[in-house]
């Protein structure tokens, strides 16, 4: 697949642009501050607000965010306006609270700030957290065909409303003092500009579904059926089998492990079923120890992250995979070559 990551943009509460955001993260700063939000206890819940100079709420807040992260990402590849796909990454439709509720007004309004051209095409993807993937793997084809000549992933979501705190709260799925199994609720957005030149390039892709989902309630008398990872699995395997690579030799990993116990047994039980002959130490990174859960704007994060420690020259090796999954099952999983790394082992 002839796709690579060309420049990267981000707006976080760690950073309002991508090289403070990264900076920050590989620094393991974190944005957690008490919110406006009351928890169980009545105590202020710990969240992960991006820092405006307004207070703006809802989808202005979201359109905010999201311009932030385009301008970041265009502004390293100027020009590349002229030919290009925009696909946007949301929350599922049946998420409470999800903070995007009128995509096409979004958009229109995106475009009026950022200053796109009238002819841009838009494309719309609301798988929650694996968004990203299903929009690399559009992008691919969309460059493939010759229909764009560059595709702006673009990621923006909150849990910071009213409508999700108080679901989740309810749902006992938020992190406080009275549950250690929860995630912090977080906003983000995050823009991923691809094209057929870049520093880092997509060797492998796969997408699956996971039939035990979190608290799915689908086996006898509503109880959850057994995680035994299946659909992490097959991701991990189609996307290091379209690579020719075994997990073994992937250098580092970067998961969207938003601090709930399901999914760290999801990515344990993936690596448990494909890993052999591994001794080297292999890390793995998550954005969720710093921004709590961003939602549909981890995946851009995610490769943003790769691609700033592959510039810059602090990731662990080459390839690295990533991955994500949803609370519906949706699971996807990507493999990335630094291609300077690759010219530097040549070299040497």
């Amino acid at each position: 697949m002839n796709l690579h990551v060309v420049s990267t943009g981000m707006v976080t509460a760690v950073g309002l642009d991508a090289p403070s955001s990264c900076a920050a993260m590989r620094a393991r700063l974190d944005g957690f501050q008490e919110t406006r939000f009351l928890g169980l206890d009545s105590s202020w819940l710990v969240g992960a607000p991006v820092p405006l100079p307004r207070n703006w709420i809802g989808q202005k807040r979201m359109v905010r965010l999201a311009a932030g992260a385009v301008m970041d990402a265009l502004a390293a590849a100027p020009g590349a306006e002229a030919d290009l796909v925009l696909i946007l990454c949301l929350a599922e439709d049946t998420r409470p609270g999800r903070p995007v509720t009128d995509p096409e007004t979004f958009l229109r309004d995106l475009a009026a700030i950022v200053g796109l051209p009238a002819r841009t095409r838009t494309q719309l993807i609301a798988y929650g957290r694996p968004s990203g993937f299903a929009a690399l793997d559009r992008a691919g084809k969309l460059l493939a065909d010759g229909a764009a000549g560059h595709v702006l992933i673009l990621g923006v979501d909150s849990y910071l409303t009213v409508a999700s705190v108080t679901h989740y709260l309810a749902a006992r799925r938020l992190l406080g003092p009275d549950n250690a199994n929860g995630f912090i609720p977080g906003e983000a957005a995050a823009a991923v500009l691809v094209g057929s030149t870049g520093a880092l390039r997509l060797a492998g892709l796969g997408l699956a579904r996971e039939p035990a989902f979190i608290y799915n309630g689908r086996g006898e008398d509503g109880m959850h059926l057994p995680l035994r990872g299946d659909g992490m699995t097959t991701a991990y395997k189609a996307a290091l089998d379209a690579a020719n690579v075994d997990l073994a030799h992937i250098e580092y990993r970067i998961g969207d492990l938003v601090g709930e116990q399901y999914f760290f047994k999801q990515s344990t039980l993936a690596s448990l079923r494909l890993e052999r002959g591994r001794t080297a130490f292999q890390d793995f990174w998550s954005p969720g120890e710093n921004l709590g859960n961003v939602g549909a704007a981890v995946v851009p994060v995610m490769i943003g992250m790769a691609l700033a420690a592959a510039v810059k020259g602090y990731a662990p090796g080459s390839p690295v995979l990533i991955e994500a999954s949803g609370d519906d099952g949706a699971c996807g999983a990507a493999v990335l070559h630094d291609l300077q790394a690759s010219v530097a082992r040549r070299a040497a």
